[in-house]
């Protein structure tokens, strides 16, 4: 049998927005040098029209610029429901905006003047960030797109099995015998992809716990 070749994996990418032309080039120049993908705008403007929400990565963004500042960016990808990190770059004067962004979920941010190490760390940070966010986002569609498969008669035994409920509980409870009971608790394990009760109990929680 033929395999399936999975689709190739996305490239995280830099986003580096900045007003400061030789800001800008000497950021892009070292992450490009590291082995980033890398792409460098002037202006919020120019990045949100070439902006995709599918494609990993992070930003990393001066605070401060004419028009829209990099803080009305961060409230704008918020708004539009982004998970990318936002990594935001300041000078000594900007620091009060700064802990406003964080307190508007900003990832980190950094000071004016700082080590190419630091902010290469914080990079790292942010994309592994991002990786795990949209890697928890994925089970939790995967796991949701199970649970839609299952008929309504499915979803009323296994909510009596998560909560702990014996066969012969729910064939009187739901006026079933318990062999068909056993069936439809059958079935819901095969549709979950439970390997036991208490996998088929973390997989509702993990619906819970993310909703």
């Amino acid at each position: 049998m033929a395999r399936v070749s999975e689709a190739p994996a996305v490239v995280p990418m830099v986003y580096v927005i900045d007003d400061d032309d030789g800001m800008r080039r000497a950021l892009s120049l070292l992450l490009d040098t590291v082995g980033y993908k890398t792409v460098a705008f002037s202006s919020p403007k120019d990045f949100l029209s070439q902006f995709k929400s599918h494609v990993p990565g992070c930003v990393v963004l001066d605070i401060r610029m004419p028009g829209m500042s990099g803080l009305e960016l961060q409230q704008h990808l918020n708004r539009s429901g982004s998970m990318l990190p936002v990594i935001f770059i300041t000078g000594h004067a900007d620091v009060p905006m700064a802990v406003q962004a964080m307190k508007e979920g900003a990832f980190e941010f950094i000071q004016k003047p700082f080590r190419d190490q630091d902010l290469l760390d914080r990079i790292n940070h942010a994309l592994k960030q991002d990786a795990d966010n949209r890697s928890t986002l994925a089970r939790r569609a995967d796991i949701v797109e199970r649970l839609d498969s299952l008929t309504p008669r499915e979803r009323q035994v296994m909510s009596m099995v998560v909560d702990g409920a014996a066969n012969k509980v729910i064939a009187v409870d739901l006026g079933l015998s318990e062999r068909t009971v056993e069936i439809h608790r059958a079935k819901v394990m095969e549709k979950m992809g439970a390997r036991s009760i208490a996998h088929l109990v973390k997989l509702q929680m993990s619906l819970s716990d993310n909703a």
